[in-house]
């Protein structure tokens, strides 16, 4: 949903009425998925969002800078707590991924939880869709690591950002993360913060197998 209520602007000028959406899931407790939560709740009257239960908890970029989510909203009685697991309906599955083994090291570049501890991310989740014989995931950063994240579902597609804008675009690790995540049979659509240079740089490995997507794309498969 965005940091704002742009999304309900782009929804419209797309033709998409929001009023008819059946459900809504957030994928993590960050202020730039989550700032246009109040809007939805006032626009859509009936549909259940899922959260994470532990994504109202603080998260700040540094020590002083707070990008959690409006604390008012957590009383809201829309919201539906997700645990590490919830079956949504035939096909659709959250996971949190929480106690899964992380191959691979992530770094996450001064976020940190209600401590000031580094974020271990509990707050994200991910949906599998299982439609018509195909896999496809929706990760909204992928801070838990996207090669981790292509691990896990082994989806045929994955959808979601991969979190490589602090990454030095010239990077080794970004030719090396590519190669790992061609190792799946995954056709990958990333944007927001996997970063505009870093993008290219993985894009030249992998070539089609990454595309990138922006707001009023339309991905099919």
């Amino acid at each position: 949903m965005g940091q704002s209520g742009a999304f309900c602007d782009n929804a419209l000028k797309m033709g998409v009425d929001l009023c008819q959406v059946d459900m809504a899931i957030l994928s993590h407790g960050h202020y730039d998925h989550g700032g246009g939560l109040a809007l939805f709740l006032q626009r859509n009257h009936h549909a259940p969002v899922y959260v994470s239960r532990y994504a109202f908890e603080p998260h700040y970029n540094g020590a002083d800078r707070y990008i959690g989510l409006d604390l008012k909203l957590a009383a809201s009685d829309r919201l539906v707590w997700v645990e590490d697991v919830m079956e949504l309906d035939e096909g659709l599955r959250l996971y949190s991924g929480n106690g899964w083994d992380r191959p691979y090291p992530t770094d996450p570049f001064g976020l940190k939880d209600g401590d000031l501890r580094p974020d271990d991310f509990r707050h994200e989740q991910y949906l599998l869709v299982e439609e018509r014989g195909k896999r496809v995931c929706f990760s909204g950063c992928s801070h838990k690591g996207i090669l981790n994240v292509a691990q896990w579902f082994r989806p045929d597609v994955l959808v979601g950002g991969f979190h490589f804008k602090g990454v030095d675009p010239e990077s080794q690790m970004l030719a090396e993360a590519a190669r790992i995540l061609l190792e799946h049979p995954t056709v990958y659509h990333t944007g927001h913060c996997t970063g505009e240079a870093q993008y290219r740089r993985m894009e030249g490995v992998m070539g089609r197998r990454l595309q990138a997507f922006s707001t009023g794309a339309v991905i099919e498969f």
